[in-house]
């Protein structure tokens, strides 16, 4: 069997920066272990497998080089530019476009920013955002990352690291300053083991000036067989969820910068609409080809 493979650059307009993934534009007839097999082949963090129903109608499946999951930001980023750019999705010269992904967690609307007959932009929503709970006991948590209870917090704000949810469970970690994020070293074992079990897919430690709008993360999931991330769309709908909810940002948006620790920096633009119990959260950015092939199996 042979089928046309992508490498994508996420939430980047430039290659080699930003979080790259796999994505596979028709994945009908491709068997689960199959799929598991390519994910492991390309080594990326996550690959997307396409099957597409309609014009802008898909079903899409995630796959990191360990296990399916239900959700993944950056990897549909990469997929819909994709899909956009190669023309499985109609162009259109100037405006938007909106498309229906049916993911794991559920039917996502996804919308393409059109300039010239190319996508520049990809902006989706995520699922309802909710806390799955606070981190009582941070202990355990601050030594995977040799941290003590001074270093959490955002400025003179005493947060508790929480278990939040637009898709997939990751626990906010607010760090209180940025040289302390950026040069942390994580004990990757001890992580995955805490991460099972607390059922969450990993931690996105975070550093933000209070009031501020732009915050700068970094995310760690090796519970999925993902150390560090360059980017992340779900853990970024959390972050300004998480953020908002704790009184921290003001506003409606935010820019996240990621990857800056892994010389591939991102770009993540974020949004929350609504009110308190019934919130909406956006994550968007662009995306470029990199690489592209037939895979043969």
């Amino acid at each position: 069997m042979e089928v046309n493979i992508f490498q994508v650059d996420a939430f980047t307009r430039e290659p080699f920066g930003g979080n790259p993934a796999g994505v596979i534009t028709n994945s009908k007839g491709i068997s689960e272990e199959n799929m598991q097999k390519i994910a492991n082949e390309m080594n990326l963090s996550e690959t997307a497998f396409v099957r597409q129903l309609d014009d802008c109608y898909f079903k899409i499946r995630y796959f990191t080089p360990l296990c399916e999951v239900d959700l993944c930001g950056h990897a549909t980023i990469a997929a819909i530019h994709t899909l956009a750019n190669k023309g499985y999705i109609r162009p259109i010269e100037n405006g938007s476009k909106m498309a229906t992904i049916e993911t794991g967690v559920g039917p996502l609307q996804v919308e393409i920013d059109f300039e010239n007959f190319s996508p520049v932009n990809i902006t989706m929503s995520q699922d309802k955002p909710r806390s799955v709970g606070v981190v009582e006991d941070t202990k355990e948590l601050l030594e995977c990352f040799g941290l003590d209870g001074e270093d959490v917090g955002v400025v003179d704000e005493k947060l508790a690291p929480e278990m939040i949810s637009t898709g997939l469970p990751d626990i906010m970690l607010p760090i209180r300053d940025k040289e302390t994020l950026l040069k942390m070293e994580v004990d990757f074992c001890r992580l995955r083991d805490l991460s099972i079990k607390l059922g969450v897919t990993g931690v996105h430690a975070f550093y933000i000036e209070a009031g501020e709008e732009i915050a700068h993360a970094r995310n760690f999931g090796p519970a999925v067989g993902i150390d560090e991330e360059a980017a992340t769309g779900t853990a970024n709908g959390a972050l300004i969820y998480y953020l908002k909810k704790n009184g921290i940002l003001k506003g409606n948006s935010l820019v996240v910068h990621q990857g800056e620790s892994m010389n591939r920096r991102s770009i993540i633009n974020c949004y929350i609409e609504g009110t308190e119990d019934n919130y909406s959260v956006k994550v968007g950015g662009s995306a470029t080809i990199v690489m592209e092939g037939i895979i043969k199996f």
